[in-house]
């Protein structure tokens, strides 16, 4: 299994934007056969923080979701800029 884990700073005066289409994205992407996990949260004292956890059942499952739609969509819309930071970590569940 690959998990998937991203934590974005978002402009406050975008968090609209942001949770339409990434609530859009994570929607669709629970869809794709090796998905198995793609959720949002919101962090409580400071509501411009997301982390985005994402799990596949292996590489090339993850590397499928970059190439559908509505990835494609969602990498156009955060380039106009509401995403101000961005850290991720993608690998291997270690077990």
């Amino acid at each position: 299994m690959i998990n998937v884990i991203v934590i974005l700073e978002v402009d406050p005066a975008r968090v609209d934007d942001f949770l339409e289409v990434i609530t859009y994205n994570a929607a669709e992407s629970v869809k794709e056969p090796g998905c198995l996990r793609f959720e949002v949260n919101r962090q409580f004292d400071q509501p411009n923080l997301f982390a985005l956890s994402e799990q596949y059942v292996d590489k090339a499952a993850m590397e499928a979701h970059y190439l559908t739609p509505h990835f494609a969509q969602w990498k156009e819309k955060s380039a106009t800029g509401f995403v101000i930071k961005r850290w991720s970590v993608k690998g291997p569940v270690l077990e």
